[in-house]
């Protein structure tokens, strides 16, 4: 008798038998259990669907006639349905013309075989079918990994685009593109640290970046790295967001308020701390830069040297921008101007601007 447990399938498959025979179930309930499977059995195409959607097995031996829905219209749901497109499907049945079988494949079955039939081929077929399913569950399990993994940067539809095409966005290399830079830094950190130990120093960034990154996700931004106490953003890559700037500028604010609210808190250590943003929009270098083994999805250029020179220059609470940024952020922003401000590595003083609320 063929073994089903093996190399290629390292577990006890669990198979549904659907038939209206209930001598075809039992036959195919023994070959099954003497193979080393779990069997389950339905008696009808809609006791079938049931079953198989509420409790996914790892492969399905369907009949062509049945009761209440035939096998070739339950074939069809099972495979358009999110639980059961990926578990293998077996026709089992007495239908033996070209039609029947070309039927069977557009309802999506993986395999046909007709009545009466081997218990060596339909096995030798069912192993088969087994093992694509452990190679399509190993493949599911690495995604989900990756798509874990990935939530720590990006939103999660963000990772979606990344996992359609991985060759693509997670390749060596960058692309210029317009992109919208949010840096955050806390300040009164230095002077936190030399009054506090090490665990309450880190227990407290732990507090503040669990509060303040997930705003970034919110509004689809990317995030780049924490820096000490600083956190580095952008937005419009690798998704392309038209509104980054807006989307930007709404997290700065939205930051602003929760890091108010946690100063605020019932014996917060974090009274005397404050929170500086600065926020830029323009043309920077977006891409995996690094080596094949270790690569960092990062932003490079003259955007985010501006955008962390008005991060250096903000007060606790205040949010700073470039007079580009006010610009692509329309009469909706509510900000302050406060003129030519000279910043570290440039010669010409850029114009600056407080933005206050609106969005």
């Amino acid at each position: 008798m063929i073994n089903l447990v093996g190399p290629d399938f390292p577990r006890t498959p669990r198979v549904l038998v659907a038939d209206d025979n209930v001598l075809n179930r039992e036959l195919m309930e023994v070959y099954f259990m003497q193979g080393g499977a779990e069997v389950r059995k339905a008696a009808n195409g809609l006791l079938a669907l049931e079953m198989a959607t509420q409790d996914p097995p790892d492969l399905i031996l369907m009949d062509g006639q049945m009761p209440q829905m035939d096998g070739f219209e339950a074939c069809k749901y099972l495979k358009t349905h999110p639980a059961t497109q990926f578990v293998p499907l077996i026709m089992v049945t007495a239908l033996d013309t070209d039609e029947d079988k070309l039927k069977a494949i557009e309802a999506g079955a993986d395999d046909f075989i007709t009545k009466p039939f081997s218990s060596v081929i339909l096995l030798t077929r069912a192993r088969a079918l087994l093992k694509i399913k452990h190679l399509n569950d190993q493949l599911q399990g690495r995604n989900q990994l990756l798509r874990q993994v990935l939530n720590r940067y990006v939103a999660s539809d963000v990772a979606d685009i990344i996992l359609t095409d991985p060759e693509k966005h997670l390749k060596l290399g960058g692309v210029a593109q317009p992109i919208t830079v949010l840096f955050t830094d806390i300040r009164g950190f230095t002077r936190f640290t030399e009054k506090h130990d090490a665990h309450q120093v880190v227990g407290a960034l732990n507090r503040i970046f669990s509060a303040l990154t997930p705003l970034i996700f919110k509004h689809k931004g990317t995030f780049d790295k924490y820096m000490g106490d600083a956190i580095l953003a952008f937005y419009g890559a690798p998704l392309a967001l038209p509104d980054a700037p807006q989307r930007a500028a709404r997290t700065a604010l939205e930051m602003q308020a929760v890091f108010t609210e946690l100063r605020g808190e019932p014996g917060s250590e974090l009274h005397d701390l404050g929170l500086g943003i600065g926020l830029h929009s323009g043309e920077a270098t977006v891409g995996n830069i690094g080596s094949e083994k270790m690569m960092d999805y990062t932003v490079i250029g003259d955007t985010v040297n501006v955008a962390a020179r008005l991060q250096a220059i903000a007060q606790g609470g205040e949010i700073l921008i470039s007079e580009k940024m006010q610009q692509l952020l329309g009469a909706g922003a509510v900000v302050e101007s406060l003129g030519p401000r000279a910043i570290h590595g440039r010669v010409e003083p850029v114009t600056v601007y407080r933005l206050v609320g609106g969005l």
